[in-house]
C-alpha cells in the first residue's frame, strides 16, 4: 500500500500463487541461489524451497534449472516456462494496479466517503480519536491553541508548537483528528466544588470496564454517542466504584491532544 493510497487489493493466481511467490522467483533468477533469494525475499530456507517445490509439483513442466559445479560453481535459473510464468505475472500486477488507481479516482469523486476513509486509514497508537472541524486558531510566537469541534457539540483544545501549526496549515473550516493516549486521561466522578485547570472536559457515562493484571481501560459514551477510553490503575477503579452505568468526566490536558490534518 502505497502513501495516501485508500483501496487495496492481492493479486494472487491459482488461489495461491501471490507476491511473496513471485518475488521470490525473480530473487532465483537474479542470485542464482535458493539460499539468497530466500534472504532476498524475506522468507527462511526452508520456506523458500517449500513454496518452491509445491509450484513444481502442481505445474506441468519444471520451473527450476539447478547445475552443480563446473566454471561458474553451479546454481539455480529458472526454466523457460518459469520465465514466462513470471512475465504473465508482471503484466497481470500492471493491469491489477492500473484498476486500482482507478477506482481511487472514482473513490475521489465521492468527499464524504474519501474522508471518512482516509480518517480510518492513519495507524497511531493512540487509543483516542476524534475527528472534528478546526473551529478556532490562536497562534503566538511559539505555541498555538487549536480548537476543534466535533459533530456531537464538543471542543477539544491542543496546545501545539507555531511552527507544528503552520506545517500542518491549521486554520478555521480545515478537518483535523485529535488524538490522545488513553494514559493521558483522568477520569473525575466527584469534582465536590473543585474546578480544574484542565481545558478538555468531556462528560460521559461508563460503558465499559476491561480490567487488566495491574489497570484496567475504562470507556466512557459520551452524550453524542462518541466514546473515550482512560487507562486506570485497578485501585483506582475500586476507589471510584467505575463500573457502566457510573456517570464520569475524562479531563486531559491540551498539551496531551495531538493533532493530525492532512496538508
Amino acid at each position: 500500500m502505497t502513501a495516501g493510497q485508500l483501496i487495496t487489493a492481492e493479486l494472487r493466481l491459482g488461489g495461491r500463487l501471490d507476491t511473496r511467490f513471485f518475488a521470490l522467483l525473480q530473487a532465483v533468477q537474479d542470485t542464482g541461489s535458493i539460499n539468497k533469494a530466500a534472504r532476498t525475499a524475506g522468507l527462511s530456507y526452508k520456506g523458500a524451497w517449500l513454496l518452491l517445490e509445491t509450484a513444481c509439483n502442481l505445474a506441468n513442466e519444471p520451473l527450476l534449472n539447478t547445475t552443480t559445479g563446473g566454471a561458474g560453481g553451479g546454481g539455480t535459473r529458472l526454466t523457460d516456462a518459469a520465465l514466462a510464468l513470471l512475465a504473465a505475472w508482471q503484466a497481470l500486477q500492471a493491469h491489477h494496479q492500473e484498476f486500482i488507481r482507478g477506482q481511487e479516482a472514482q473513490l475521489a469523486q465521492l468527499p464524504a466517503l474519501n474522508g471518512l476513509l482516509r480518517r480510518m486509514s492513519m495507524k497511531t497508537t493512540a487509543r483516542n480519536q476524534f475527528a472534528g472541524v478546526v473551529s478556532a486558531v490562536d497562534a503566538g510566537p511559539v505555541s498555538a491553541q487549536v480548537t476543534i469541534a466535533l459533530k456531537s457539540g464538543d471542543e477539544i483544545t491542543a496546545t501545539l508548537t507555531a511552527a507544528a501549526a503552520r506545517r500542518l496549515k491549521l486554520k478555521k473550516g480545515k478537518e483535523a483528528i485529535a488524538l490522545i493516549k488513553a494514559s493521558a486521561v483522568v477520569l473525575v466522578t466527584d469534582f465536590a466544588g473543585w474546578q480544574l485547570s484542565a481545558r478538555n472536559q468531556l462528560a460521559g457515562t461508563v460503558s465499559r470496564v476491561e480490567r487488566g493484571g495491574v489497570s484496567s481501560l475504562v470507556v466512557l459514551t459520551l452524550p453524542g454517542g462518541a466514546t473515550i477510553s482512560a487507562s486506570v490503575t485497578n485501585e483506582g477503579v475500586e476507589a471510584l466504584g467505575l463500573k457502566a452505568g457510573v456517570a464520569a468526566t475524562a479531563v486531559f490536558k491540551a498539551y496531551a491532544v495531538m493533532v493530525a490534518a492532512q496538508p
